[in-house]
């Protein structure tokens, strides 16, 4: 080998190692700040997840037989009919 080639392939070799510790870091770099986003990700997910079931719970409560009956009474001023009130409509 000659001193020229051998100072070429010692230059590829430094070259390629100063290449891949510049892609560890960039890779590690890149894993930690996915790794925050991921987090960030998971806090949201808790969050709506909390959301929903306090929406669930306040749904059900909205929509019991006895609040629906008041609503209806008070709102739209229905009542329970009197036995002559129904007609029965036969096919």
């Amino acid at each position: 080998m000659t001193p020229r080639t051998q100072i070429l392939i010692n230059g590829m070799l430094l070259a390629g190692v100063l290449l891949s510790g510049v892609g560890v870091v960039y890779a590690k770099y890149l894993s930690r700040k996915y790794f925050v986003e991921l987090e960030l990700l998971r806090t949201q997910w808790e969050q709506n997840e909390i959301e929903w079931g306090r929406l669930q719970l306040e749904q059900s409560t909205l929509a019991t037989h006895g609040r629906v009956e008041k609503t209806a009474r008070r709102r739209l001023d229905m009542h329970i009919p009197a036995p002559q009130e129904v007609i029965v409509i036969k096919p």
